[in-house]
Parts: structure tokens; sequence; C-alpha cells
């Protein structure tokens, strides 16, 4: 049997943040979430799991403070210098360049990292968007099952929004039709 799609728009963060409580204590699995601005209440709601975008971060940072003094240190030792019986590989002068490598790696492991992770970039909007979702309003994506539709639906009403139902195939979302 095949699931219904159940997108649901509200005014505002209060109802939205109930609704996904409620959904999350029924069991019905949320697909996607649309906010116009970032909010603690949704996020709270929704129980998300900390970014793994912080790890890119820190390993392009410490990839960069090796390759860095990596760099210094081959440098270095590939010129003839004559350095009066002192060290060629000065540690003090090439924390500079192990720092500043540091930074560039990890920049670019943050982006690299947000982009990996936001699955970034999307070329189509997914068909249940709505413009509206970058403004003023929220919107859940659910999904159940046919008979439990006007369950999901009398939820929705009741905490203050409103609902339409995404029909699906077995791959993608395709059409979108009113219930009242």
């Amino acid at each position: 049997m095949p699931e219904e799609y159940i997108m649901a728009t509200f005014a505002d963060e209060e109802s939205a943040a109930d609704t996904l409580t409620a959904l999350r204590s029924s069991k019905h699995p949320l697909h996607r979430v649309y906010s116009p601005y970032p909010g603690h209440r949704i996020l709270h709601a929704m129980k998300m799991k900390k970014s793994p975008v912080g790890y890119f971060t820190l390993i392009g940072g410490l990839l960069g403070f090796f390759a860095g003094f990596g760099l210094s240190i081959y440098t270095a030792g590939q010129w003839s210098l004559i350095v009066s019986g002192k060290p060629v590989t000065a540690l003090v002068p090439f924390f500079i360049v192990g720092f500043e490598c540091t930074i560039l790696f990890s920049v670019l492991g943050n982006i690299i990292g947000l982009l990996t992770q936001a699955r970034l970039p999307r070329t189509e909007k997914p068909p249940e968007y709505d413009a509206e979702f970058s403004g003023t309003r929220f919107g859940i994506l659910t999904s159940c099952r046919p008979d439990d539709r006007d369950k999901v639906m009398a939820l929705v009403r009741e905490k203050g929004g409103v609902g339409k139902v995404v029909r699906s195939d077995e791959t993608k979302v395709t059409k979108v039709t009113k219930v009242n």
C-alpha cells in the first residue's frame, strides 16, 4: 500500500513546533521541515543531532597545520643555507606558516563540509515546496498510510495548520491535491 505525503503549513513557529512534537510521538516519519528563519523551538522539537561540519573544519585545520610545517621544513631543507651552526628547521618561525595554513585549510574544510552535508547545490525545488516557506509560513512534510490520513489531518487542524495531501508513486512526490 503506497504512502501518502501530507504537507502541513503553519502561520507561526509555536504551532509548527507543537505539531512536530506530536508527529514525533505518533511515529509518523518527518521528511522535510521548512522555516522562513532558524527557530530554536523547531530545532528542539525535531531533536536534531549535531552537524558533522565541525569535524570537517577540525580535520582541515589539522591537515593545514601539518602541511604548513611540512612545507616550511621542506623548503628550508631544499636551499643550501648557511646558518652558522644554527638548526635549519627553526620551529618558532615555522609556527607562523603552520598557523596561516591552519586557518586556510580550516576554512576550506568548513566549505567542503557545508557543501557535502547540506547536499548543495540543489538544482530543482521539491514539488511540495511553496514560496511562502521563504517568507512567512512554516511547513512540515510527513507521510502516513491512507487509513491514517484523517488522524494526521485532524492533528494538523487541531494545532492550527492547513494540510494538503501530496500523493506519491514509489519514487518521488508527484501530484498535489487539496483536501478539505
